[in-house]
């Protein structure tokens, strides 16, 4: 078979696998599983926060903090020193979903690095973080794949290791039914880190279809590539390989902002995400704090994105 007909099929399969699994994280949170309303049911985002933005005392605290601002779920950290009893307790007490988890040591214990017990190290990682947003009741770990340092982990060294590595835990994901969600950070990969503002997705979309697995696509963040990119043509190349959305901003002028303050075109990217069908969680990774500062949180990514 050509190679363009099997890219060709396996998009059309990643496209079918994306959107159930992006109906279910919005019908899943209208259950009584996650405690947050039915009547909720309809609307196209479900708006989450990383667990680090909250601040508290405890994580009752933190989830009841997350409720009140007006926030329907939460991406917890793996590992945490929490129980899974004491996570999902705390989260069906305050009425909100953990909808997934960051699989925190994915920097410093990389997919990509060049020695192998090292890979072997974020391998295990990675299953645990898979096995922890199972247990939460999650759908997604985020992961970061690795990054380009140095002749030691090239561009192509990157590609080739991480991929292995994904692949080992691709039987869990497909068991557990927890999706390995790829980040677009500022790590070098799939894009030329001191290169122009116009470089497009091209690679990244490759680097999701070369894992051929309708268990792995793109946790897109919409601020993280502005200096790189117009985000609007990011999204409609991803397409249905984005699964869930990190919410931030950026500025040419003054770096990272508050959401709505920066340079992305907010627009045009509600316009790019409606043209791929997207429906889901959309998480805010800006700075925290108490009550105040998240409800200001949630009240600009409603601005921003609608409901």
């Amino acid at each position: 078979m050509p190679e363009l007909t099997r890219r060709d099929l396996f998009r059309a399969a990643a496209a079918v696998a994306a959107g159930p699994a992006l109906l279910g994280s919005v019908s899943h949170a209208g259950t009584s599983r996650s405690g947050i309303a039915p009547g909720r049911h309809d609307r196209r985002f479900r708006m989450a926060v990383k667990i680090g933005m909250v601040a508290g005392d405890s994580l009752h605290e933190r989830f009841e903090l997350i409720r009140q601002a007006g926030f329907d779920g939460v991406d917890m950290d793996s590992p945490t020193e929490a129980s899974t009893a004491d996570v999902a307790a705390a989260a069906v007490r305050a009425g909100i979903r953990v909808h997934g988890v960051v699989d925190s040591v994915h920097w410093n214990v990389r997919l990509s690095d060049p020695d192998e017990s090292t890979r072997d190290r974020a391998v295990a990682a990675l299953e645990r973080a898979i096995r922890d947003s199972h247990a939460w009741g999650g759908t997604s770990v985020l992961l970061v794949p690795g990054a380009v340092r140095g002749p030691q982990e090239s561009q192509d060294q990157v590609w080739e290791r991480s991929i292995a590595g994904i692949r080992r835990v691709l039987p869990i994901a497909a068991d557990l039914g927890v999706r390995v969600l790829i980040e677009n950070v500022w790590n070098g990969f799939c894009y030329t880190h001191d290169g122009p503002s116009d470089q497009t997705a091209d690679q990244l979309a490759e680097y999701i279809d070369a894992i051929a697995s309708p268990w792995v696509g793109s946790y897109f963040d919409l601020g993280n590539h502005r200096k790189y990119g117009r985000v609007e043509q990011w999204i409609r190349t991803l397409g249905p390989r984005i699964v869930k959305l990190d919410v931030k901003d950026w500025s040419f002028t003054n770096g990272w902002t508050k959401i709505g303050e920066g340079d992305v075109d907010w627009p045009a990217v509600r316009d790019a995400l409606g043209s791929i069908g997207f429906t889901g969680w959309a998480t805010a990774e800006v700075g925290g704090g108490g009550i105040e500062r998240l409800s200001e949180i949630r009240e600009n990514m409603r601005r921003v994105l609608g409901e």
